[in-house]
């Protein structure tokens, strides 16, 4: 039986800015539909991947293969993915269907079928009380809403999140987290995320790649880095904090 060909393919990406290296020959694949969080302090080279993937950066070295053709050198707009940042991103002047509706009107798409396919994402994500409104007037998270809802309008075939849950309170995370989960196993979308907080990490990944300083440590299921951490680093800076955490609430629900 033919094994399938993973969806993205990164081979030795290497970014080296004047006296630092970003990114030291990272190379890993990521599978078609699946939830791949990167993870990582501050500094670690996490953004970095994802602007080069998206386009918005030049690697220094190394290839990007895409349903097994080479997008290294191709424009952002014919990669076929979508990021939602962490600072929303947002048209303060726009409403918010006027920001969902926004990318379609790059596409070209004519104003009634974009209007008809906005407003049906604005209410799968919960927004249609809010559809009148503009970002100042939104909460955080009804903002990273909107973000997510103007970059699935355009049916990516890969999201790249740039830690968009950082700036949001916890409530919101973890019903947001759902969300995104949810919206996975709807449409089938590969899912790249990154993160600094090992608690959402394992919560929503299929599976980890953790970084350090550039590099790679460990890429794996949740479940095998619990079991079978790679190195100190990756039981210092995963486990031991992800235990620490459960254990500053374990006290409270005794």
């Amino acid at each position: 039986m033919e094994t399938k060909q993973p969806k993205l393919i990164v081979k030795d990406l290497k970014k080296i800015y004047e006296d630092k290296c970003a990114l030291n020959s990272v190379s890993f694949d990521v599978k078609e539909g699946e939830f791949l969080s990167i993870l990582g302090p501050s500094g670690c080279g996490k953004t970095t991947i994802l602007r080069i993937l998206i386009g918005l950066l030049d690697a220094t070295s190394g290839t990007i293969i895409k349903d097994g053709v080479d997008i290294t050198n191709a424009p952002a707009s014919s990669r076929g993915m979508g990021i939602v940042f962490q600072n929303y991103a947002l048209f303060e002047n726009m409403t918010v269907l006027g920001n969902v509706e926004y990318a379609l009107k790059i596409r070209k798409e004519t104003k009634a079928v974009a209007r008809e396919r906005a407003l049906s994402m604005i209410e799968r994500m919960g927004l249609s009380e809010h559809i009148n409104k503009k970002p100042g007037e939104l909460s955080g998270g009804q903002q990273q809403r909107v973000a997510i809802a103007r970059t699935m309008i355009l049916n990516p075939e890969i999201i790249l999140f740039d830690e968009p849950m950082s700036a949001l309170d916890v409530a919101t995370r973890i019903s947001l987290r759902k969300e995104i989960k949810d919206i996975q196993k709807e449409f089938g979308t590969t899912m790249i995320y990154i993160t600094h907080d090992q608690e959402e990490a394992f919560a929503m990944s299929d599976r980890l790649m953790v970084m350090k300083e550039a590099n790679i440590e460990q890429i794996d299921t949740p479940e095998n880095i619990i079991d079978h951490p790679a190195n100190e680093y990756v039981q210092s800076f995963v486990i031991d904090n992800l235990q620490a955490k459960i254990n500053s609430l374990v006290k409270y629900l005794r």
